[in-house]
């Protein structure tokens, strides 16, 4: 505890980074950040930035990068989105220990956000990771599905707009289906893909139902309803729930990557 009250003292570590370094978080005037959850659960804590204040999501990125040194966020609007980017590329210092140099890296992918700082040891994961759209419409929930697997180093094969609508899609890209240690199909409308991929791949399937229909059943409850009654073995999250599929394909991944190193 004296190393890191010294630390603190001479600048050489912020107090919110010490605070994280004791009690596993740390809190900021937005609430408390999770910066022992990668460690503990394999995945970070994400910052939900639906129902927050732009200040609570700028307090909260800071703290996620002082803690973690990089932030991962879900739920961005465009206008917050673009606000959060230019305030991070006008303080290059958000995040990083007084006194120290730092650069930051923005990847934005529809409503999801990952920054890192360059002091940040970005993982590498010898596992693959398909992230499959039915349509251009369920891009979104798949963005933030894909920055999860990115943040966790999956190597990630993004396969778009292959619909039940005409099968031949499907069956054109099944080579690259078969190749992935772990399979997320995100499908809005009756989200019958991912019954479909889960009966041609051995691999682990994540079907992510999308709000992407419309009249009666559209608010994704037809899609969610169609994967849990699927006559296939695949696993189903909430409504456009990218982050936890993401979350689940990580895990399984993380598993995979174990594994391997350990037979070599």
């Amino acid at each position: 505890m004296r190393d890191l009250l010294e630390a603190v003292a001479a600048g050489e570590l912020s107090p919110a980074a010490a605070e994280a370094e004791l009690t596993g978080y740390a809190t900021d005037d937005a609430g408390r950040f999770d910066a022992a959850r990668t460690t503990r659960r394999g995945i970070p804590e994400a910052i939900l930035a639906d129902g927050k204040t732009p200040e609570q999501v700028r307090s909260l990125t800071q703290t996620a990068l002082e803690t973690e040194g990089r932030a991962l966020l879900t739920r961005l609007e465009p206008d917050a989105a673009d606000s959060l980017v230019a305030f991070l590329e006008d303080d290059v210092s958000v995040g990083v220990d007084e006194g120290q140099d730092t650069s930051l890296t923005i990847e934005r992918r529809g409503t999801a956000l990952l920054v890192y700082t360059d002091a940040y040891d970005r993982p590498s994961l010898e596992a693959t990771v398909a992230i499959v759209t039915a349509g251009t419409v369920d891009g979104p929930v798949a963005d933030e599905a894909h920055l999860v697997c990115l943040d966790a180093g999956c190597t990630i094969d993004r396969i778009e707009d292959v619909g039940v609508a005409s099968l031949v899609r499907v069956v054109d890209q099944l080579e690259r289906l078969r190749e992935a240690d772990v399979v997320i199909v995100a499908a809005g409308r009756e989200g019958a893909l991912p019954t479909v991929v889960a009966g041609l791949v051995d691999a682990p399937v994540i079907g992510v139902p999308v709000s992407s229909g419309y009249g009666y059943g559209g608010d994704g409850e037809a899609a969610l309803l169609g994967m849990l009654q699927s006559c296939t073995v695949l696993s189903v999250v909430n409504v456009d729930a990218g982050f936890v599929a993401g979350a689940q394909a990580t895990l399984v991944a993380q598993a995979i990557d174990t594994a391997r190193r350990e037979k070599k």
